[in-house]
């Protein structure tokens, strides 16, 4: 055991210390106007995330998988439509897709763990049905925006860029989630914008897409009792867009900086053969959600994580199984072009070490200490 200052993957104790004044503050206003639904809370949010983001049009939803959903439906997908997308990543990107109606088409991914651009060009000119794409910027990292613009001009995509641990990334100088037709973004409580619960938004410039997202997240009402389309019961609530705005959104830039120097603080400091941190995409300014490395010897993982839980260091594992390898996707008609040898090597060695604002100097150093001493047994 040790005296050293343990370094957890998350410390929401320390976030509390931070905004638990500010939170307070949105839960009496609330509390005190007596609505809790739909109102000026998430209209306020709504406008200043957009604004932050550079995009027309926000849409708050009860998550970000619902808002995947909601998004290819106001972009017209239809039942048995094809969509490309990542086999690395959370569930819930591929399970949105399903619950859509579409059905999942995986390529590999890039060394960086984002969606290889050359394989997806491959997959659409080989089968001209794909007509949708679900790329996911993945640890925080960017995928290169110009090359997915050009995807989707040679092959008339319609695309729905999950951003749900990108917010504030951006691919040489472009923000993620402005090439698509709408980005999604998550704001489950580990994200880099986190609410105090489940909670997510949709995005987009097209005021139609909007106007459509937001009959589908309130059961499909185009007005109160009329029904235009079968929707979801997905409405981002009063208590958390008004915690959103009053004591995240103003605190993002800060944290998203720090999360950075954190990252480079790790960049200089690792130096071990066993472990390497995956490579930043080229041109990528990254938000770094996470911190992933990859082992060498990828059979030695659950030894590195015994290695750093012992000495108080919180690692984790995104993701151990491949989504088409998930038992939920037996029978759903899901396609895959060409190996995925990437993806299973990411899923197989990969981990993440932790990097959030609140992590102090010594918490870092220590870190860097103990995957350096790390011998790889």
């Amino acid at each position: 055991m040790t005296s050293d200052p343990p370094a957890p993957a998350n410390d929401f104790h320390a976030q509390w210390g931070e905004i638990g004044g500010d939170v307070l503050g949105a839960v009496r206003r609330v509390g005190e106007s007596g609505w809790y639904i739909l109102g000026r809370e998430v209209e306020a949010f709504e406008s200043a995330l957009a604004a932050r983001w550079g995009l027309a049009f926000a849409v708050g939803c009860a998550n970000g998988m619902d808002a995947i959903e909601i998004a290819l439906r106001a972009l017209g997908l239809r039942p048995g439509n094809k969509v490309l997308t990542t086999p690395l990543s959370a569930f819930a990107t591929t399970l949105a897709i399903l619950r859509a109606g579409g059905v999942p088409v995986f390529v590999d991914v890039d060394a960086s763990g984002l969606l290889d651009l050359d394989l997806a060009e491959q997959a659409l000119a080989a089968d001209p049905l794909i007509r949708f794409l679900v790329p996911v910027h993945l640890f925080g990292f960017a995928l290169d925006l110009k090359r997915l613009a050009a995807l989707k001009r040679r092959h008339g995509l319609r695309i729905v860029e999950d951003c749900a641990q990108s917010i504030g990334a951006a691919s040489r100088g472009q923000r993620c989630g402005t090439v698509g037709d709408a980005a999604i973004t998550s704001f489950y409580p580990t994200k880099n914008l986190g609410a105090l619960g489940d909670a997510g938004a949709l995005l987009t410039g097209t005021e139609a897409v909007a106007a459509e997202a937001r009959t589908l997240r309130d059961y499909g009402q185009a007005a109160k009792y009329e029904h235009r389309a079968a929707g979801l019961n997905s409405r981002l609530d009063e208590l958390q867009a008004a915690i959103l705005r009053d004591a995240m959104l103003p605190r993002l830039e800060r944290w998203t900086e720090r999360r950075r120097e954190i990252a480079r603080q790790y960049l200089g400091g690792l130096d071990n053969p066993a472990l390497r941190p995956l490579p930043e995409p080229e041109g990528s300014a990254s938000v770094w959600h996470l911190f992933p490395v990859l082992l060498a010897d990828p059979s030695r993982r659950e030894i590195f994580l015994a290695h750093l839980k012992a000495r108080g260091i919180g690692g984790g594992v995104h993701y151990p199984m491949l989504i088409p390898a998930q038992e939920a996707m037996l029978g759903c008609g899901a396609e895959t072009h060409g190996s995925l040898r990437r993806a299973e090597a990411l899923a197989l060695g990969e981990v993440s070490l932790p990097i959030h604002p609140f992590l102090g100097e010594a918490q870092i150093a220590r870190v860097i200490g103990v995957c350096n001493a790390w011998n790889g047994c």
